[in-house]
């Protein structure tokens, strides 16, 4: 059988494969690259209709059922660099960039640091490097990631972001002018105490992420709560790790009483409410089953 590759904006065609039904996806990837070097499998992107959704490495031509003519329309994901490199990326920086405020004021602040610090600063010091360097260990022993890389520019764009308001947040809650929230230590501690729990949550939630699918595997699951109580908020929203995330930086918000922290928090929310949705209607389209009562990332909302 002949799979003519097409490519998806130009609608020219590219090549002709031969094939069976039995051809997977990842098989059509390995094929063309043999064609063109350049383009590597992780690099290339097919679907059965130009503005389609990409298929999947273990999908068959067979089950796509092409019919005569069978046809495939080629996108190039641009040159490619792997999940763990980027999230190791954009989580150290933020970690490194506040520390330094921190830990060495004279070089942002010059004579006007050396003023005796806040216990509040001290906290969010903490909390900050907390958060981060959770991130990262994660990233090394905890997540299982269902895509091998993600385009080179993200690296760039992702990491603009966290080390760009790394740099905002450390620069006023490390700033020797800085004052202590309103409500003194009753609202230090109270934004300690939500930050702290929705850390273990979000962690508790990744936990349970990473035992529904065994590593090197692209299995999904409808995930449901384990015997941990955090991830009892399975029973309310697919997404409880964004919702955790969100009330990690809602607790640091109100433990600084800082502007660009709060701004930091709201981007946050906007970009994690985006990417829970879309999981959200991914998990609804895939399972027939999936529970009818949860939202996408705040509980009976949205």
């Amino acid at each position: 059988m002949e799979l003519k590759i097409v490519h998806a904006k130009s609608g020219k065609t590219l090549t002709t494969l031969q094939v069976t039904d039995q051809t997977t996806i990842s098989e059509v990837k390995k094929q063309y690259q043999k064609t063109n070097s350049k383009y590597y499998p992780d690099r290339q992107s097919y679907r059965t209709d130009p503005n389609g959704r990409s298929l999947k490495d273990d999908d068959t031509l067979g089950g796509l059922n092409l019919g005569k003519g069978a046809t495939l329309y080629f996108k190039d994901l641009g040159p490619q660099v792997g999940w763990s490199t980027v999230f190791l990326t954009e989580y150290a920086g933020p970690l490194v960039i506040y520390l330094i405020f921190y830990a060495r004021p004279t070089i942002i602040y010059g004579e006007l640091a050396g003023s005796p610090r806040k216990t509040v600063i001290n906290l969010a010091a903490v909390c900050w490097s907390a958060h981060y360097a959770k991130r990262l260990l994660e990233t090394v022993f905890v997540h299982h990631f269902s895509h091998a890389t993600m385009p080179i520019m993200n690296i760039f764009r992702n990491s603009a972001y966290y080390w760009g308001f790394a740099s905002l947040v450390a620069y006023f809650v490390n700033h020797p002018l800085y004052t202590s929230p309103s409500f003194g230590d009753l609202q230090v501690y109270a934004g300690l105490g939500m930050f702290t729990i929705a850390e273990l949550g979000n962690l508790s939630i990744h936990l349970a992420f990473s035992s529904m699918r065994p590593k090197g595997s692209t299995v999904r699951k409808i995930p449901y709560p384990t015997g941990n109580p955090f991830t009892s908020l399975f029973n309310l929203v697919s997404c409880p790790n964004y919702t955790y995330e969100a009330l990690a930086w809602i607790g640091f918000s109100v433990m600084t009483q800082c502007l660009p922290a709060a701004l930091f928090a709201v981007c946050g929310f906007y970009q994690m409410t985006v990417w829970a949705i879309g999981k959200h209607k991914n998990y609804k389209r895939e399972f027939s089953n999936y529970p009818r009562g949860r939202k996408s990332i705040v509980p009976f909302l949205i």
